[in-house]
Protein backbone atom coordinates (compact mmCIF):
# COMPACT_ATOMS: atom_id res chain seq x y z
CA UNK A 1 0.00 0.00 0.00
CA UNK A 2 1.04 3.57 -0.55
CA UNK A 3 1.01 6.56 1.75
CA UNK A 4 -2.08 7.92 -0.01
CA UNK A 5 -4.06 4.71 0.04
CA UNK A 6 -3.12 4.11 3.69
CA UNK A 7 -4.24 7.58 4.71
CA UNK A 8 -7.32 7.89 2.52
CA UNK A 9 -8.85 4.54 3.41
CA UNK A 10 -12.51 4.97 4.26
CA UNK A 11 -12.96 8.21 2.31
CA UNK A 12 -15.62 7.93 -0.35
CA UNK A 13 -14.61 8.84 -3.86
CA UNK A 14 -17.01 11.31 -5.34
CA UNK A 15 -17.74 11.75 -9.03
CA UNK A 16 -18.05 15.52 -8.53
CA UNK A 17 -14.49 16.00 -7.28
CA UNK A 18 -13.64 18.86 -9.64
CA UNK A 19 -16.83 20.72 -8.74
CA UNK A 20 -16.17 20.14 -5.04
CA UNK A 21 -12.61 21.43 -5.34
CA UNK A 22 -13.88 24.68 -6.82
CA UNK A 23 -15.70 25.35 -3.53
CA UNK A 24 -13.59 23.35 -1.13
CA UNK A 25 -12.94 26.12 1.35
CA UNK A 26 -16.31 27.86 1.50
CA UNK A 27 -17.60 28.30 5.01
CA UNK A 28 -21.08 29.08 3.69
CA UNK A 29 -23.01 28.95 0.46
CA UNK A 30 -22.70 31.96 -1.81
CA UNK A 31 -25.65 34.32 -1.95
CA UNK A 32 -27.47 34.64 -5.28
CA UNK A 33 -26.03 38.14 -5.75
CA UNK A 34 -22.50 36.83 -5.11
CA UNK A 35 -23.02 34.04 -7.63
CA UNK A 36 -24.33 36.55 -10.19
CA UNK A 37 -21.22 38.68 -9.69
CA UNK A 38 -18.96 35.62 -9.96
CA UNK A 39 -20.64 34.53 -13.19
CA UNK A 40 -20.41 38.03 -14.66
CA UNK A 41 -16.73 38.28 -13.70
CA UNK A 42 -16.04 34.89 -15.25
CA UNK A 43 -17.75 35.97 -18.47
CA UNK A 44 -15.89 39.28 -18.57
CA UNK A 45 -12.51 37.68 -17.84
CA UNK A 46 -13.37 35.11 -20.52
CA UNK A 47 -13.41 37.89 -23.11
CA UNK A 48 -9.76 38.56 -22.32
CA UNK A 49 -10.44 41.70 -20.30
CA UNK A 50 -8.28 41.81 -17.18
CA UNK A 51 -7.98 45.54 -16.53
CA UNK A 52 -10.09 45.79 -13.37
CA UNK A 53 -11.26 49.34 -14.08
CA UNK A 54 -12.63 48.10 -17.40
CA UNK A 55 -14.07 45.04 -15.70
CA UNK A 56 -15.99 47.40 -13.39
CA UNK A 57 -17.24 49.30 -16.46
CA UNK A 58 -18.41 46.01 -17.97
CA UNK A 59 -20.28 45.15 -14.75
CA UNK A 60 -22.00 48.53 -14.98
CA UNK A 61 -22.88 47.97 -18.65
CA UNK A 62 -24.34 44.55 -17.83
CA UNK A 63 -26.40 45.94 -14.97
CA UNK A 64 -24.93 43.56 -12.40
CA UNK A 65 -26.25 44.30 -8.92
CA UNK A 66 -23.79 44.84 -6.09
CA UNK A 67 -23.84 41.95 -3.60
CA UNK A 68 -23.85 44.52 -0.77
CA UNK A 69 -27.22 45.78 -1.99
CA UNK A 70 -25.90 49.31 -2.35
CA UNK A 71 -26.76 51.26 -5.46
CA UNK A 72 -24.56 53.40 -7.65
CA UNK A 73 -22.10 53.07 -10.47
CA UNK A 74 -19.54 50.27 -10.54
CA UNK A 75 -15.97 51.59 -10.37
CA UNK A 76 -12.62 50.09 -9.56
CA UNK A 77 -12.92 51.12 -5.91
CA UNK A 78 -16.48 49.73 -5.66
CA UNK A 79 -15.35 46.43 -7.20
CA UNK A 80 -12.48 46.22 -4.71
CA UNK A 81 -14.84 47.01 -1.80
CA UNK A 82 -17.42 44.44 -2.90
CA UNK A 83 -14.82 41.70 -3.35
CA UNK A 84 -13.19 42.53 -0.02
CA UNK A 85 -16.55 42.38 1.75
CA UNK A 86 -17.39 39.01 0.21
CA UNK A 87 -13.96 37.66 1.10
CA UNK A 88 -14.23 38.90 4.69
CA UNK A 89 -17.67 37.32 5.03
CA UNK A 90 -16.46 33.99 3.66
CA UNK A 91 -13.40 34.10 5.92
CA UNK A 92 -15.59 34.77 8.97
CA UNK A 93 -17.96 31.93 8.07
CA UNK A 94 -15.04 29.58 7.56
CA UNK A 95 -13.50 30.58 10.88
CA UNK A 96 -16.80 30.01 12.70
CA UNK A 97 -17.86 26.77 11.13
CA UNK A 98 -15.06 25.33 9.06
CA UNK A 99 -15.68 23.98 5.61
CA UNK A 100 -19.28 23.50 4.62
CA UNK A 101 -20.16 20.65 2.27
CA UNK A 102 -22.43 22.19 -0.33
CA UNK A 103 -25.06 20.02 -1.97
Amino acid sequence: MSFLSDNLEGFAVNDNRQEDLARQSLGRALEDSELALAEALSDIFGTGQHDLAKVAEALQERGVARPSGESGVWSLSVLEEELAAINASLDAAHEQGGITRLA
